[in-house]
């Protein structure tokens, strides 16, 4: 591996998991501190649905940040959306950390924090697809499986270095200082990161296939955007579906979890967090596995196994931790982990490879972030609710299944994408 490669492969990875860390720092603190910040006067239950909720409407603007990060990638380089979207991100999530309480300014507390959890979204929406495109168009296509693993830890990562910065702040803090301000450093330290990200990704170089894809459009007419990408709306569809199933049963298995350990079994907020930490590191190492298998059995095969995983696991994984002991909850989040990276090894060498040059970071994002809006969104909402409504997990388990299921049907239906010449 020469030194350039791994000069991309780290400035990928850095700037996704930087905006992954931006992103689920924010999911963690609404599970954990938010209800007791920024609605003190409503009932508890309720206080943690209405978190969960502005927590969910940063998945409104993803789509948004899909398409004009998207436009901006197809047409003046995945380079230059990158650095925006990280700087983007990075602005918001500090000034996350900046928003007074509802004691100090009343409504106005969380209607700032609804304004700048749609700007995490719309950072966020351009960050994967640009990511995971600069690697494999610049990269060996013998191993593009491998290569898109690399960005596509991001978001386990993201979630790792997030769950351990609340964990260490909340450990050396104490309970009532991290719940009163603690909580707030973790967002503030996102300016060093972004700060890193940024200049790691300025000292790559633009993507080879997209350079010469600009050279082909100077001597022709291009193509308007909405024609080239509407003529690819099967595979629009098919990211859709399956991106839909994988991010439904993540939420079900980290933020939804999260609530369930803390608030169901009432098991300490640490352990929750060390859990999903455990889960984390679990995940990245099948990506890279299942990125790797995909190279030699194909992509479908290894994101169908990881769908079904999941959908067996998420029956059992409440059951395993009704007893509430450390071992079953720790290695029941990891079990969780292994089955979510299954599928995000597979797929993403899949998504690149299902479009041309001139509509690849539109399609992707379109239909990777419309997915996330109609799944990750409202799964820990739907979740708590379900909870709610029938004292159960087993309504979670069934809407965790039943997501899963169109997304199998559609790798039933696309071709094998593994080898594809990108351009």
């Amino acid at each position: 591996m020469t030194r350039d490669v791994r000069r991309l492969l780290v400035a990928s990875s850095i700037g996704t998991i930087v905006e992954w860390y931006d992103f689920f720092v924010f999911a963690s603190a609404a599970a954990l501190v938010f209800d007791r910040v920024f609605f003190p006067r409503a009932d508890p239950r309720n206080a943690v649905l209405y978190s969960l909720m502005i927590y969910a409407v940063g998945f409104v603007t993803r789509p948004l940040g899909g398409l004009v990060f998207g436009v901006l990638g197809d047409r003046h380089g995945r380079k230059r959306a990158l650095i925006w979207s990280l700087m983007l991100m990075g602005l918001a999530t500090v000034s996350v950390g900046l928003v007074p309480g509802y004691v100090t300014i009343g409504v106005a507390a969380p209607t700032l924090l609804v304004v700048l959890r749609l700007l995490q979204g719309l950072a966020v929406g351009g960050e994967v697809g640009g990511a995971l495109l600069l690697v494999t168009e610049t990269l060996s296509a013998e191993r593009r499986g491998f290569w898109a693993a690399w960005p596509m830890i991001g978001g386990a990562a993201g979630n790792l270095v997030s769950s351990g910065v609340l964990a260490a702040l909340g450990f050396l803090l104490g309970e009532a200082a991290f719940a009163a301000w603690g909580w707030r450093l973790a967002f503030v330290a996102s300016a060093a990161l972004v700060g890193i990200g940024a200049w790691m990704r300025s000292r790559v170089a633009e993507s080879p296939i997209y350079q010469a894809y600009v050279e082909r459009r100077r001597n022709t007419d291009a193509q308007p955007l909405g024609v080239t990408v509407a003529e690819h709306w099967q595979s629009v569809l098919t990211v859709f579906l399956v991106k839909a199933g994988e991010n439904a049963v993540f939420y079900v298995f980290t933020t939804f979890y999260v609530v369930y350990v803390t608030r169901v079994l009432h098991l300490a907020r640490t352990l929750a967090l060390e859990a999903i930490a455990v889960a984390s590191v679990a995940e990245m190492a099948t990506i890279f596995l299942s990125g790797a298998w995909s190279d030699r059995v194909g992509r479908r095969v290894v994101t169908a196994i990881g769908l079904l995983g999941a959908a067996v696991w998420a029956f059992a994984l409440f059951s395993a931790t009704a007893s509430g002991s450390v071992a079953a909850v720790v290695v029941a989040a990891g079990v969780g982990g292994v089955c979510h990276g299954l599928i995000v090894g597979g797929m993403s060498a899949l998504f690149v490879e299902l479009f041309p040059t001139s509509a690849r970071y539109t399609g992707f994002s379109v239909g990777y972030q419309f997915a996330t809006v109609v799944s990750g969104a409202v799964a820990p909402l739907i979740g708590v609710a379900l909870l709610n409504a029938y004292g159960s997990t087993l309504p979670v388990s069934i809407y965790a299944m039943a997501m899963t299921a169109p997304g199998l049907v559609s790798l039933g239906m696309c071709e094998e994408t593994r080898g594809r010449d990108l351009t």
